[in-house]
């Protein structure tokens, strides 16, 4: 199977100088890829944790790295974005038990500190869309985001986590229906419920 080609002139041939060791180009290459990945990956990051940002900030950095660590690896049989994406679902979910713990042994539940970054639009909405969404499961909230925020497509979605299309499907039908129920009231024409 040939390479794939992540729109960046990063090729498999080229990281491992088709004799399994590391190429002299490849810290150039990488480089390009967090150029181009890394604001996306801060974001999604974001938001698959609720809105921490520097626990995203942290996590992307991480799964660069582990990714750069683990270049060798890297077969070409999907592109480097995938691969990389995937990577960082893991490192968000390893960041997510780590908190669990962590808030389980001190007994506390621990608010998200708000976005830092400034976006227009009403507060009281987003907030609102905030709490709904932390509401979902986290596979619910990151099958939504990534494909209804990041739009990854379905099948993208189930490589990025090793899960079955089933399930992402499901877990698509599940998060939307209780975004709706949540947010129902938001429906244009819809009177609020008093």
């Amino acid at each position: 199977m040939a390479p794939a080609n992540d729109g960046i002139g990063f090729r498999a041939d080229r990281i491992d100088g088709g004799a399994g060791r590391t190429g002299a180009a490849t810290p150039l290459l990488f480089d390009a890829f967090v150029a181009e990945h890394r604001d996306r990956a801060v974001a999604l990051a974001w938001r698959l944790v609720g809105g921490d940002g520097a626990a995203a900030e942290d996590i992307a950095q991480e799964a660069f790295l582990r990714a750069y660590r683990s270049l060798h690896r890297f077969r070409g049989e999907a592109k480097l974005s995938t691969w990389f994406y995937r990577i960082l679902v893991n490192e968000v979910k390893r960041y997510q038990r780590w908190r669990w713990v962590r808030q389980r042994r001190a007994g506390e539940v621990e608010e998200e500190p708000p976005d830092p970054r400034p976006v227009g639009g009403d507060p009281a909405l987003r907030d609102r869309v905030a709490r709904a969404m932390a509401l979902l499961s986290n596979g619910q909230r990151e099958a939504f985001v990534l494909v209804h925020l990041e739009g990854f497509t379905v099948q993208e979605v189930a490589a990025l986590t090793g899960r079955a299309d089933g399930t992402i499907k499901s877990h698509l039908h599940r998060a939307l229906r209780r975004l709706r129920e949540l947010l129902a009231d938001l429906e244009p024409g819809r009177e609020p419920t008093p």
